[in-house]
């Protein structure tokens, strides 16, 4: 199944591929092999595992398209539950992979000094050591949590609290925040208000 989506979606084109999995397929080479080894596992006697590249695609078009489990596990041929736990495992693959190279925060003076500086130099904004804002990811209410993640807006949610620096690459992320959390709330309880000068 998957070496036959992935050669008609190769022998279809560039943007073929590009459009359905939101990704070159330059860059899904890539990304397979660097996180390919984090997201195989062991043949067993009860039935052999989903090939990596099958479950980076599957977890990429999930990504790219928003489709519920449900509506995706007959043209995948993976039942829902199981594309649950795949998405998962290729998410925090590529983060386990990714991290410490794409998500460089600033640790000395010097460091944020030379951001400040680059965010004067781009949008004249003197001493600013980065944007940082907070987004509201919906979630169910989790258990025995009363309002604690009730915000504002009227639904449940985690916050997503960013810093990016002038060129917009994020240099450091907080997913920890209740959803009625206020983002200065957030601000002042994490590690990042130790850490700026």
């Amino acid at each position: 199944m998957y070496d036959q989506l992935m050669v008609e979606l190769r022998n279809e084109g560039h943007a073929s591929f590009t459009n359905f999995l939101r990704i070159s397929p330059a860059m899904f080479d890539e990304l397979l092999a660097r996180v390919g080894p984090r997201i195989t596992k062991q043949y067993t006697f009860y039935r052999d595992p989903l090939e990596p590249g099958m479950k980076l695609a599957l977890a990429l078009r999930h990504l790219a398209s928003g489709n519920k489990y449900a509506s995706m596990k007959f043209g995948w041929r993976v039942p829902h539950n199981t594309q649950s736990l795949v998405v998962r495992d290729v998410c925090q693959a590529i983060i386990d992979e990714y991290v410490d190279e794409v998500l460089v925060c600033p640790s000395t003076p010097e460091s944020w000094r030379a951001v400040a500086d680059k965010f004067f130099q781009r949008w004249n904004f003197p001493n600013t050591c980065g944007a940082l804002d907070g987004k509201h990811v919906a979630c169910s209410c989790p258990p025995k949590s009363g309002s604690l993640y009730f915000n504002y807006k009227g639904f449940y949610s985690i916050v997503l609290m960013a810093l990016v620096d002038a060129d917009y690459k994020f240099i450091w992320a907080d997913i920890s925040g209740t959803g009625s959390a206020s983002d200065a709330q957030i601000y002042n309880s994490c590690e990042l208000k130790e850490c700026v000068p």
